[in-house]
């Protein structure tokens, strides 16, 4: 008799031991958020998902690379405000920036928009209007200085594994034509126009410039986008 109330007092005691371990509460673990820049020269970078960075890391996007790149060389830049996302017509993005009712003046704005007009098959007579009513509110956004405003050519996804798949030399085709609208209305206004359709003709030749979603550029692409535009823009903002 004796055994078994202590061999029953040994199992209560382990049996709670057990319950109070169970019921310990979890702390979580706090991640710190990564402290917003706002000092220094303002960048606004308009476009869709080439300028979002679809399928990359935030700080790989063109955008940041940039802004990275011009505080290594000790230029004081807040962190880019983007107003773009995956799918947009130059439509959409016109109403997004109605939306956000943008008062600040920028150093520098980017433009790079056109790819889904081309694709879901939206006429390039209407592109041109529409390209050209975004252009002239680039400029608005930088103060009236045409000067601070950098207009990029639309990427060729013809050059990847996700256009082989449909009509990759049709695709290059209308790219080439909503390209030659886009560059002579910049051109018109005399606005920088950075030619970086080249660069996407090399996903196919070199696939790690292709993100794994086999669209859109890859991290590495987009240096080559910077490196082609550094020059340009560091003088933009000195």
């Amino acid at each position: 008799m004796g055994k078994t109330l202590c061999y029953i007092f040994l199992l209560l005691t382990c049996c709670l031991t057990c319950k109070k371990e169970t019921i310990e509460p979890i702390v979580p673990q706090v991640v710190e958020e990564e402290e917003t820049i706002t000092d220094g020269k303002k960048y606004l970078a308009l476009g869709d998902s080439y300028t979002i960075g679809e399928a990359n890391f935030a700080d790989d996007k063109f955008p940041e690379q940039l802004v990275k790149r011009l505080r290594d060389d000790n230029i004081e830049m807040a962190d880019p405000q983007v107003i773009a996302q995956t799918g947009w017509t130059t439509t959409k993005l016109s109403q997004a920036i109605t939306t956000a009712n943008i008062t600040d003046t920028f150093d520098l704005v980017s433009l790079l928009i056109g790819v889904n007009n081309q694709f879901v098959g939206l006429p390039l007579d209407s592109y041109e209007v529409a390209f050209e009513e975004l252009l002239l509110q680039s400029i608005d956004f930088a103060g009236g200085n045409k000067d601070k405003v950098v207009v990029l050519s639309i990427p060729d996804y013809a050059y990847t594994q996700f256009g082989q798949m449909r009509d990759p030399e049709t695709i290059s085709a209308e790219i080439d034509e909503f390209n030659a609208v886009k560059k002579t209305i910049t051109e018109s206004y005399e606005v920088l126009y950075i030619d970086i359709t080249p660069i996407s003709r090399m996903g196919l030749g070199d696939p790690s410039l292709v993100s794994d979603d086999n669209l859109h550029p890859s991290a590495e692409m987009y240096k080559l986008w910077v490196d082609l535009m550094y020059e340009d823009v560091k003088g933009i903002v000195q």
